[in-house]
């Protein structure tokens, strides 16, 4: 999904930001837009891994009871 997002963005800064034609009009996204959609995206893949990326262990020396 990055991947595809990050070609969407690569597409739409090669397009321009309005077109009218015909009475029609079409805006794209701002570019300061669409980054910031891109690192909440981030955020919330990051989010949705298991576990906290900590791991608790007892370590005790040789010969301890």
């Amino acid at each position: 999904m990055a991947e595809n997002l990050e070609e969407t963005i690569k597409e739409s800064l090669k397009s321009p930001a309005k077109v009218s034609s015909d009475g029609v009009s079409v805006e794209q996204h701002s570019l300061s837009e669409q980054i910031a959609a891109d690192k909440y995206l981030a955020s919330k893949t990051a989010t949705q891994k298991k576990g906290l990326g900590i791991k608790f262990s007892i370590v005790s020396p040789p010969g301890a009871v």
